[in-house]
């Protein structure tokens, strides 16, 4: 039904707005309809809690008996720190319960349309499910893959550099695509960037400039946890939360000076060249909860990732000017012989942002 179609694109709208800011839960969102008219609207909240049909059923109140729900992903079906959504829209009386997606979650996995079902609810599932796959990517990756969804976001010149020959970096892009890098990190669980680019930069990796009070977790791929102990991430530690991937080598005096930070310490193991090994890194951080990561280099991390196959976004934001071969590339030695052998994305968009061109990549 085209009714059902455009229900379903507001619910998935509504569900973006908590992407970042609900994990380790996916960013659901619902909206409940009744003699075609919204009685209910929500999104899941910061912190994975209330779901977004305990929202909606909440706006909706005694209107929700006999109306139908559309929800972006199963309602789930198991008791954790609240009671089962599937449980909620049964007791509030809906008659019919319109969901995009199973939840592949073990704890749901269609138990929860067979709830609603076995209570003689309507279950209609499947609506919008392209797109929904792409809104819950992070969440059924980490299900699925046990590994968050990774975006790597590169910004540099027309030849590729990152940096001049003497480390120069700030700005080659303009104010409009640093912008956007904010709200792309907005949108993710967590910003990651390698120790080398820690170093180098001393960057902040928060989200500035939107009026936000929510941040993104700050993950650092340092193997012996050489980052600057007075830099700005270690000044912050307590107030936006810092995770320093490190190799089993880094050093018990860093490894003390960064927890008394507030710093949290997350151990993986190293691969030949020591650099930190990527799927074992991305799985111990899913198993911490993050869906969603937006990597912002070095070219070291950027490269070992790329080899992996483990990017699934490829973003780059690209200036009109040259640094010439001497400038320092925005990716790592990948040990490449022959085409064949290089990771292959589909272009997915390209605009113009301010002075400069986003293009926007995904995984062949």
């Amino acid at each position: 039904m085209q009714n059902d179609r455009r229900f379903m694109a507001l619910a998935l709208s509504l569900g973006r707005r908590g992407m970042g800011r609900c994990w380790p839960n996916p960013a659901v969102g619902c909206v409940i309809v009744k003699d075609g008219r919204i009685v209910g609207r929500g999104w899941t909240q910061p912190g994975g809690r209330p779901h977004a049909e305990v929202v909606a059923l909440a706006q909706a109140g005694a209107a929700a008996q006999g109306a139908t729900a559309y929800v972006t992903l199963e309602p789930c079906a198991h008791y954790g720190k609240t009671p089962p959504c599937a449980s909620a829209l049964i007791g509030a009386g809906i008659a019919r319960v319109v969901s995009a997606l199973q939840d592949p979650d073990p704890r749901v996995d269609g138990g929860g349309h067979k709830m609603l079902q076995d209570a003689g609810i309507t279950v209609e599932t499947g609506v919008m499910a392209d797109q929904a796959a792409l809104d819950h990517q992070g969440f059924l990756m980490a299900h699925t893959q046990a590994r968050p969804l990774l975006t790597l976001k590169l910004a540099g010149s027309f030849d590729g550099r990152i940096a001049t020959a003497s480390g120069e970096s700030q700005w080659i892009t303009g104010p409009e695509a640093r912008r956007q890098v904010h709200a792309q990190r907005a949108v993710h669980d967590a910003v990651m960037v390698g120790g080398g680019t820690a170093r180098a930069d001393d960057p902040s990796l928060t989200v500035r400039g939107l009026g936000m009070s929510h941040q993104p977790v700050r993950v650092v791929c340092a193997r012996k946890l050489d980052v600057p102990l007075d830099g700005k991430l270690a000044q912050t530690a307590r107030d936006v939360p810092v995770w320093l991937c490190h190799g089993p080598d880094a050093p018990d005096h860093l490894r003390h000076s960064w927890q008394d930070l507030g710093a949290q310490l997350v151990e993986v193991p190293v691969i030949s060249g020591g650099q930190l090994s990527p799927l074992p890194l991305l799985k111990q951080l899913a198993a911490l909860g993050l869906t969603r990561i937006y990597c912002e280099g070095g070219g070291a991390l950027a490269a070992s990732l790329l080899s992996a196959d483990l990017v699934d976004h490829l973003i780059g934001f690209t200036a009109g000017l040259t640094i010439g071969a001497e400038g320092t590339p925005g990716i790592g030695a990948m040990g490449i012989g022959r085409l064949a052998e290089a990771p292959r994305f589909n272009l997915k968009e390209t605009r113009q942002i301010g002075a400069d061109i986003l293009h926007h990549w995904v995984r062949a």
